[in-house]
């Protein structure tokens, strides 16, 4: 193949179409299989096998705990699964805009007999800081355990007052 015919077929392989940040945004959130990507993308991060992020295999790293972020009227509503965890061995910090959730689960120090067949349950710590919709009056947010579930009340600085809009055609 020529030179020119190379850098012809070179040039029209490395051409891509223009494709916005909001077109990209709105492919992803609207792909069913976004949380199936997400955890392959974190499984096989470019770094994984660098030796400083022994973590991401050996599971030293903070898991982060999923979230229901419930935008209403008055407040937002904030729910953690946390399970494992006892209620004083959660730490909750509450920003204007933001809550950070730490924790960590400590396992009973106990002698056993005999060989563990199976050991799945596991010690560890959770963390997660999450942006809320809008600013919240973080001296009067409020936090309740239940059954592996933290919900946290999150009053809005300013109450949003929604109402429904008439389309005309």
């Amino acid at each position: 193949m020529s030179d020119k015919k190379f850098q012809e077929a070179a040039a029209s392989s490395q051409s891509t179409p223009a494709v916005s940040d909001d077109q990209v945004v709105r492919s992803r959130a609207m792909s069913p299989f976004g949380e199936l990507d997400r955890m392959f993308d974190s499984l096989f991060a470019r770094d994984w096998m660098l030796p400083h992020r022994l973590e991401r295999l050996t599971g030293l790293k903070p898991t982060m705990p999923r979230v229901d972020i419930l935008d209403k009227d008055a407040e937002v509503i904030l729910r953690a699964e946390i399970p494992g965890i006892e209620p004083q061995d959660v730490d909750v910090s509450v920003t204007d805009r933001t809550v950070t959730i730490k924790g960590e689960s400590h396992r009973e120090s106990r002698k056993e007999e005999g060989d563990y067949y199976r050991c799945e349950i596991s010690q560890g710590s959770v963390m997660r800081t999450v942006d809320l919709p809008c600013d919240i009056d973080a001296d009067k947010a409020e936090a309740t355990f239940k059954n592996g579930i933290l919900e946290v009340t999150l009053p809005k600085l300013k109450e949003a007052h929604r109402r429904k809009l008439h389309i005309r055609a």
